[in-house]
């Protein structure tokens, strides 16, 4: 076959390659299917075949010289190109496969007979050597599109939109120059219309791996316009109860954001999640057994809450508010990248309005007995920000800082009718308590031309600062007025934190990991008012690690590893003495999995975990907020040692799944308020904490979510534990309580973006050592609409609207007092919502310091306001 050289010049032209008549020709005739790189253009020749047809249509075009004719018949040899590459293509963005942040490819797409910018195209970046796409995105209103993520490498760009020809463009990046602007590209309109280009990849709601259980909010709709809070209670084997507080199979567990420890957490789980907007909740990570990897703090295991960030060219963010009877929230988020450097920031406020909430309390000791019956009308403040940077040296260095601030504020006026010993009489009271932490962490990272291998370095500072002020004014009826007792505490705690992690691969299913970590803590508070003596304890832990991970069979997977911890703790008694407790602990901990088939997985697993207690367990201060019950913290306190086992079974049956999982745990030394009559006046009852003995528990969690028809998801979550407490000291052997708590949802996805989701919650009673707080049932519905072109959605939410109160029971019996209390707590809500973001979104996370070795408060969050809180 014989090629003119005008034709042989468009395919020069098209291709941007030099190929010549011979070569051409030789293609052809030997049918050649390799392909020919010429500077960053892949030609596939396997295809050339086709040209015959159009050569021949070419050399008539010739003679006729009929330029509309030919400008068409080079579309349609474009269009036969393309259709050897596929018009439709698949966009991953944020898979699991992905590769680490390295470089990045940007373009701008334009029209070829406008030249005007092309909106909201389709760029996705293909893999040569897989030919699976990595990365991909969108094109903005100017047409210009950066897509980070991608290891150096050689790629094909496919550009798509409707009615346009697909555009190939070869692209190749390099540990030296990762970055590659392609300039403009244009996009021909096509003489048809090709089919709409499919965008793939979106994660299901729940995903199973070898050691977590990942629910994808992102990947759930009816997220807009909640808090975390509303999150959490969607997530597998999580129990949430009306004040936000979160349990993990009946036990404290550690809550992380993005892998890292928080002041605010360490202070109250509750509060910090009423913080966190669902919006900017990417997945939340629950790790019922952590690796040695990970601190070994938390009898329950792990939650890590995984935040949305932006790997958009250019600036994102998103607006939240709610506005509602109770409180009223907002955040707001904001994302700028320009080329390797990324800004984010971040500012959220709430304020809930005085809710007057009424507490009957009675206490019973040998020589008194105290009935008060009040209203306390407090009020919440919370506001925080943050912000962050992240830069990339080149394609194997990083560093990235980020700074957070968080301060609350809980109190307010209470009055209550009291009875001592059958004389009446009013106290006036009046409560501010407020805390605010700083954390700030710098990370840098490093990897290697071997995929996979990282080396790591990261150091924290967390500084805090919580202060309670009360004042009470008893006066007895028939007496003149009594004198205001007025008390302050403020307590500190500073924290220093440095780790270092390195990850080998020897192969593709063999993972080594090592690292070490050092932990350096001193808290400061006074041991009481106008005390000569303040309480200053240090706390420094020194750990290392080691895990090996590989593959027994294709089916079969191993993860095992052993940490090893050492605990040096000084602090100065009441008396100015000094006391030491240093310890050495050894945690082992095995998981192996194995899949039955594509879709059901079995597990067994077992691990060792500690929790060490906190500031708000050891603070020494006397509380008298409630001058009949007074609460104490312990600084004698031992921590929590657990040993935990597991068997799990996980399945997906046409959309629709099942985890179901059996657990034992036994705890040394747990870690639960102890009442008593008080030493100092014994007309009082003391709360303090105490090691009230050995704990072991059965358990079972059961999670499932089926689809009837594909907009259409039912939910479940049931939890059910065992409590039996034997204390050896006290010679006390508890009964054996069953705790249980029920979630069950509903949520359906509408037409024109509509979405309306109904939930319910039963938690059961709880059992202590010494007492029962009452079971407790609320239920919620939501109805939200997207707007501005799903960019935004508007909703209300409504929690127990047919009730107003939740009454809570709370009974504790010691061996010297008796002491209940009855809350009658406001918990009707009526709330808008409204959210909106803005810039393109893709959504990546950086690897961070984790600091989960601290048992956290997870009583104080949610406080109702009041007598009786203790605290």
């Amino acid at each position: 076959m014989q090629f003119t050289e005008s034709f042989l010049q468009v395919v020069r032209n098209y291709f941007n390659a030099p190929v010549t008549k011979y070569t051409f020709e030789r293609l052809i005739r030997t049918n050649n299917t390799k392909k020919l790189l010429t500077n960053e253009t892949s030609i596939n020749y396997s295809s050339l075949y086709l040209i015959n047809k159009v050569h021949a249509s070419f050399i008539t075009i010739e003679k006729t010289n009929h330029i509309f004719m030919k400008k068409l018949l080079l579309i349609c040899f474009t269009l036969l190109t393309v259709i050897t590459a596929k018009a439709q293509f698949p966009m991953m963005g944020g898979g699991n496969a992905a590769p680490k942040v390295t470089g990045r490819i940007s373009a701008t797409i334009i029209d070829s007979l406008t030249k005007q910018p092309v909106e909201y195209a389709t760029v996705s970046i293909i893999n040569t050597k897989t030919n699976k796409a990595v990365n991909g995105g969108l094109t903005d209103t100017k047409g210009k599109v950066a897509i980070s993520g991608i290891a150096p490498g050689d790629y094909k760009m496919v550009v798509g939109f409707i009615g346009y020809t697909t555009k190939n463009v070869m692209v190749k990046t390099t540990p030296e120059k990762p970055d590659n602007n392609l300039g403009n590209i244009v996009l021909a309109g096509s003489s048809s219309t090709l089919a709409e280009v499919t965008i793939e990849g979106k994660k299901s709601v729940i995903e199973n791996k070898i050691d977590r259980m990942v629910y994808n909010a992102e990947a759930d709709a009816t997220n807009a316009g909640g808090d975390a809070t509303d999150l959490m209670r969607k997530v597998p084997m999580l129990s949430v109860d009306i004040n936000g507080n979160v349990q993990l199979r009946g036990s404290a567990v550690r809550v992380l954001i993005n892998g890292k420890p928080s002041g605010t957490m360490a202070n109250s789980v509750a509060d910090a999640l009423k913080m966190i907007p669902a919006d900017q909740i990417k997945s939340v990570e629950v790790i019922t057994n952590p690796s040695a990897k990970y601190d070994a703090e938390g009898s329950g295991g792990i939650i890590n809450i995984i935040t949305k960030k932006s790997n958009a060219e250019g600036v994102s963010g998103s607006v939240n508010a709610n506005v509602g009877t109770r409180q009223n929230n907002g955040n707001f988020n904001l994302t700028a990248k320009t080329g390797r450097l990324s800004l984010n920031t971040a500012l959220g406020t709430m304020y809930a309005y005085p809710q007057e909430s009424r507490v009957i309390f009675l206490n019973e000791t040998p020589s008194s007995r105290v009935l008060q019956d009040g209203m306390s009308d407090w009020s919440r403040q919370m506001y925080n920000g943050s912000f962050g940077l992240d830069y990339d040296f080149n394609a194997y260095n990083n560093i990235s800082t980020n700074v957070k601030y968080n301060r609350f504020y809980n109190g307010g006026p209470g009055f209550s009718n009291v009875t001592v010993n059958n004389l009446t009489a009013t106290n006036t009271s009046k409560t501010d308590a407020s805390n605010g932490n700083l954390d700030w962490n710098v990370d840098y990272r490093k990897t290697s031309k071997k995929a996979g291998e990282e080396f790591s370095i990261a150091g924290q500072l967390t500084s805090g600062r919580n202060s309670n002020e009360f004042s009470n004014q008893l006066s007895y009826s028939g007496m003149p007025a009594g004198i205001p007792v007025f008390s302050q505490n403020i307590g500190r705690n500073k924290e220093y934190t440095l780790q270092t992690d390195y990850v080998y691969p020897v192969s593709k299913t063999i993972i080594l990991e090592a690292g070490a970590k050092g932990i350096l803590r001193n808290i400061k508070s006074e041991y009481a008012q106008n005390s000569a003596q303040d309480f200053d304890y240090d706390q420094n832990v020194g750990a290392a690690y080691s895990t090996i991970s590989f593959n027994l069979t294709p089916k079969i997977k191993f993860k095992g590893g052993a940490r090893i911890e050492y605990t040096e703790i000084d602090f100065l008694d009441a008396n100015g003495v000094h006391n030491k407790n240093d310890y050495f602990n050894f945690f082992p901990s095995a998981i192996l999995s194995q899949t039955v088939n594509g879709s059901t997985t079995i597990k067994l697993a077992y691990n060792k975990r500690i929790q060490r207690p906190s500031l708000a367990y050891l603070n020494p201060f006397r509380n008298e907020a409630n001058q009949f019950s007074v609460f104490q913290g312990n600084p004698d306190l031992d921590p929590e040692l657990s040993h935990n086992i597991e068997f799990a079974y996980s399945t997906f049956i046409k959309g629709s799944m099942i985890n179901a999982s059996i657990f034992y745990r036994r705890t040394n030394g747990i870690i639960e308020n102890f009442n008593r009559v008080d030493d100092v006046d014994p007309n009082k009852i003391m709360t303090t904490f105490n090691n009230v003995g050995v704990s072991e528990s059965f358990g079972l969690n059961l999670f499932g979510s089926y689809n009837p028809i594909p907009k259409w998801t039912l939910m479940s979550n049931i939890g059910v534990n065992t409590y039996q407490v034997d204390n050896k000291v006290l010679n006390i052997n508890t009964d054996t309580y069953l705790n249980y708590n029920l979630f069950l949802r509903s949520a359906t996805t509408l037409k024109k973006g509509f979405s309306f989701e109904l939930y319910g919650v039963v938690n059961s009673p709880r059992y202590t050592f010494q007492g029962k707080t009452g079971a407790m049932f609320f239920y919620g519905a939501a109805v939200k609409k997207e707007i501005m072109k799903k960019q935004g959605s508007i909703g209300l939410n409504m929690l127990n609207p047919f009730n107003n109160d939740l009454h809570i029971q709370m009974r504790n019996r010691a061996t010297d007092s008796f002491q209940t209390q009855d809350i009658y707590y406001p918990l009707r809500f009526v709330a808008a919502t409204f959210s909106y973001k803005f810039g393109k979104l893709k959504f990546t996370e950086k690897k961070k310091i984790k600091n989960d070795d601290v048992k956290q408060d997870q009583q104080q969050g949610g406080g109702m306001g009041g007598m009786g809180q203790g605290k």
